[in-house]
């Protein structure tokens, strides 16, 4: 399945390019980054990004994750605000003066 139309990377490409880091150095942290420069490719529009990380996500020999494809704790999850105080809308305050 092709998952970066701009650079056609493929995702057998990505999980080949995983495998190679992993083997070359297993204490390595795998980014997307790495797989472009592995790939001799770089990214463009970023569109393919959160189907990238998905693919990073389910391979097998990805190791030890960074903090971009870690999953979200269920707090984390639950949360339906974006870290702002309760109240921050000005219509929330009650009247201006």
């Amino acid at each position: 399945m092709i998952v970066c139309h701009c650079t056609q990377i493929s995702d057998h490409e990505i999980k080949a390019a995983i495998d190679w880091m992993r083997t070359a150095d297993p204490q390595t942290i795998i980014t997307p980054g790495k797989i472009y420069h592995a790939l001799g490719k770089r990214a463009d529009c970023g569109g393919c990004m959160p189907l990238f990380l998905d693919t990073m996500r389910h391979c097998d020999n990805l190791g030890v994750a960074p903090p971009i494809l870690r999953a979200k704790s269920d707090i984390a999850k639950d949360t339906h605000h974006e870290g702002r105080r309760k109240g921050h809308r000005l219509s929330q305050r009650g009247a201006a003066v």
